[in-house]
């Protein structure tokens, strides 16, 4: 064999091919791309992982079933989250509303007036918080946040304004967060969707328990005035 012909099967990845075997060269140059594919993929993910390939990848969607791993990386956010004093739960846990659902809550012991005045827009409302624009961990923050202030300042009624969230890929989120969070506070003594000129169904009005110093200047201007009248 000449110099030239041993030089080209040097160089040739098909030269020990038998007659029959010997590749074109477009399935040459798939090949050769294959083998760089290969050798990256299994760079980055291991040997024992494939790469998919052609139309026969597909999207498998994930389970929405509730393991017992999920379960424990679910506690396990909610102890990270309270570590920095913030109780209010993850949204991996909160039931979802409807955005056109009105929001109601109220516990026991406070008055029916008081909770028609409230959802009536009647009363005077001291303190806004708006949550448009908020991620979900922008908005936990900042209403654990705002109701401590409110109660701090003897803030009794508020407005918190969250959107309907309709139209969205999880429709109500901010929504659903902020029906769930509010029942976690012991300073929240009721709320109530607002009315239409104050968000309607993107708003929700908030009753707040007076402070314990608050409580406490109340009863002593009570107790001064009935000494006044003695």
């Amino acid at each position: 064999m000449s110099s030239a012909g041993k030089d080209r099967n040097k160089h040739n990845p098909c030269a020990g091919n038998q007659p029959g075997d010997h590749l074109d060269e477009h399935a040459e140059d798939k090949l050769v791309d294959d083998m760089l594919i290969g050798n990256e993929f299994g760079e980055l993910f291991g040997d024992d992982i494939e790469p998919l390939k052609g139309k026969g990848a597909a999207f498998v969607p994930k389970s929405a079933e509730v393991t017992p791993g999920v379960l424990a990386r679910r506690k396990a956010a909610q102890l990270e989250m309270q570590a920095d004093g913030n109780f209010l739960d993850p949204d991996s846990i909160i039931v979802q509303v409807a955005a056109l659902d009105p929001l109601a809550f109220s516990r026991p012991g406070v008055q029916h007036g008081v909770y028609k005045n409230l959802r009536m827009g009647k009363y005077e409302i001291q303190s806004r918080l708006d949550l448009h624009r908020h991620s979900v961990e922008q908005a936990r923050a900042a209403l654990w946040r705002f109701v401590d202030d409110c109660q701090k300042h003897g803030v009794r009624c508020a407005l918190i304004t969250h959107g309907k969230g309709e139209g969205r890929e999880r429709p109500a989120i901010l929504k659903s967060c902020v029906n769930h969070w509010l029942q976690q506070f012991e300073q929240v003594l009721a709320f109530h969707t607002a009315q239409k000129h104050h968000g309607g169904l993107g708003a929700t009005y908030v009753l707040i328990k007076k402070s314990r110093a608050a409580r406490q200047s109340t009863s002593d201007k009570l107790e001064q005035a009935r000494r006044l009248k003695r």
